[in-house]
């Protein structure tokens, strides 16, 4: 009876994976047909990465006699170096459309890739003004998003506000936008793991367990991207019923 579960199990968990699987392919198809549609270069890169590739293992294996061993090799990175292009215009695409909306800044922290612990709008305004933190190895991260001069009190506040909490554990702080002294959206990331690290992963937990007590000041903005269309009054509607 067992050995007849377990079978079945497999089966079912087979079944699943290959569906997965299936929902993978799927997604990535339509996001090459959606960037196809918004990057006229995106082919051009592709087929052109699988061509030079292969084209140096070739002429690399022509010299040892050895070409048509190594030209399958070539092919083989010659696709992998083609996805990653593919995954980098993507990101740059979705990067460009979401640049200057409010949330747009918590979107990017909630996509992070590795070991960060994201609180996104720990203080806000009426005006979708808004401070985000980021726990990891560095320490407290504060990505603020909005008009500057907004902006820059909020960042101050919640600064202050954290410090009091957390002694002699390092702050830094970056506000996104275009300005002098302020940090493109497409480059948050980057400056990310550029930080030095100065926490290890207990600390790090034990950091946000502390945090943890602070909660949240002002009303907590839309999940991701806000269109560039939308009106203040009706996205202040839906911040006041959440």
């Amino acid at each position: 009876m067992a050995g007849k579960q377990d079978k079945e199990a497999a089966k079912q968990a087979k079944k699943e994976k290959r569906a997965a699987s299936k929902a993978r392919r799927g997604q990535l198809f339509e996001a090459f047909k959606m960037q196809r549609k918004e990057d006229p270069w995106l082919i051009p890169w592709m087929v052109g990465a699988i061509v030079v590739v292969a084209g140096v293992l070739f002429g690399i294996g022509f010299f040892f006699k050895a070409q048509w061993v190594l030209l399958p090799l070539g092919l083989v990175l010659g696709a992998l170096l083609a996805m990653i292009i593919f995954g980098r215009r993507v990101q740059r695409t979705v990067y460009s459309k979401a640049d200057g909306q409010p949330g747009a800044a918590a979107w990017a922290l909630e996509n992070l890739r590795g070991r960060w612990k994201v609180t996104p709008t720990v203080a806000a305004t009426t005006q979708l003004d808004a401070v985000h933190r980021v726990l990891g190895g560095p320490g407290v991260v504060l990505v603020a998003e909005g008009a500057s001069h907004r902006v820059k009190t909020l960042l101050a506040q919640e600064k202050k506000r954290v410090s009091r909490l957390i002694g002699d554990t390092p702050i830094y702080d970056v506000t996104i936008g275009h300005e002098d002294g302020q940090l493109p959206l497409k480059k948050l990331q980057g400056y990310l793991m550029k930080l030095p690290r100065n926490l290890k992963p207990a600390q790090v937990d034990a950091l946000e367990a502390k945090l943890a007590a602070l909660g949240n000041r002002g009303a907590a903005l839309p999940k991701g991207p806000m269109p560039a269309g939308a009106k203040m009054r009706n996205v202040q509607r839906t911040i006041r019923r959440r």
